[in-house]
């Protein structure tokens, strides 16, 4: 593998490769000395346009436990902000022997540019561009369920058949994206749940059932509920009339947790908005996975630099 740009483009057999992997980075995890000698003289680059601390410590930490050197590289206050493009920033990091770039960039496609440019020979891994894509957090969501579901016997499976309901801000969600082609490439059954406002206009090419009404799919029984940030800086854009009513609609309060089926389990890529989209009884709970979704982050990253850094690299 050659870059990790999108989920879209990886295949089955190449998902289920990184998760197994991401198993055996986790098992490391356990040990008492947490690293690798794997990327030793590697140097990988957080590239992050967008702020993003957690995702950039879980990069960072990743990259840490294969021995490789970190030089993080926030382009708010550098020379970027100062009219630098992105050209001349690849190619001052070509400069200084970047092996992988992992960039998070406001700009859809921006992952894409890098990657096919020539300006820069490094692994590129896609740490959240625009409204586009976010594959790592999918695949650590992916991960998280297959763990929750197939505990010890996870290696070499997939998640046919497993239901999973995505709700809230589809619209704006790298992370919704994300999580549809990975989920629909492992087999299971995805439903999207969004006030029409925050669904985009065309979903005609996307492998998910789409609907309105929150209460209806929890009633469907769905072994994974997946709650997605909503964004406070569009709280005036009119997508919806407050958040008191986003809440009593689509927030996973106290009482639709309760009529979850006994066997559901509850996701959030965080940040959470307590109250908000996710009550505090559903975050805390024993069916949650916010906390492991972070801890398997870590795991999951490993993998992704391990596959683009570790010997020969192929075209992907």
């Amino acid at each position: 593998m050659r870059h990790l740009l999108t989920t879209k483009a990886l295949s089955r057999d190449e998902a289920i490769t990184l998760l197994d992997i991401a198993e055996d980075m986790a098992d490391v995890a356990n040990r008492e000395v947490k690293k690798l000698p794997t990327l030793r003289g590697k140097t990988v680059v957080n590239l992050f346009f967008e702020d993003s601390t957690r995702t950039r410590i879980s990069f960072e930490a990743a990259a840490k436990r294969l021995s490789a050197d970190v030089i993080n590289f926030s382009a708010k206050g550098s020379s970027v902000s100062k009219g630098e493009s992105l050209k001349d920033t690849a190619q001052t990091l070509a400069a200084m022997g970047a092996d992988g770039v992992v960039i998070r960039h406001p700009a859809s496609g921006a992952p894409q540019v890098l990657a096919g440019s020539g300006w820069i020979d490094a692994g590129i891994i896609n740490a959240g561009d625009g409204t586009h894509e976010h594959p790592t957090q999918a695949l650590l969501d992916a991960f998280t369920i297959r763990r929750r579901l197939h505990g010890a016997a996870s290696r070499g499976r997939d998640l046919d058949g497993v239901t999973v309901t995505i709700v809230g801000d589809i619209l704006h969600s790298r992370v919704a994206r994300s999580n549809l082609w990975l989920l629909h490439t492992l087999g299971a059954h995805v439903t999207l749940i969004a006030p029409p406002t925050l669904l985009p206009s065309d979903t005609s090419g996307w492998p998910a059932t789409i609907g309105y009404d929150l209460d209806t799919a929890i009633d469907s029984g769905p072994d994974v509920v997946m709650m997605l940030r909503i964004q406070a800086e569009r709280m005036n854009a009119a997508f919806f009339p407050n958040s008191r009513e986003y809440s009593r609609r689509w927030g996973l309060d106290d009482e639709r947790f309760a009529r979850l089926s006994s066997h559901s389990i509850v996701m959030h890529p965080g940040p959470m908005n307590r109250g908000l989209e996710i009550s505090s009884a559903a975050a805390d709970s024993d069916r949650s996975t916010v906390r492991e979704q972070v801890a398997n982050g870590v795991s999951v990253r490993m993998a992704a630099l391990y596959l683009l850094l570790s010997g020969d690299r192929e075209d992907h």
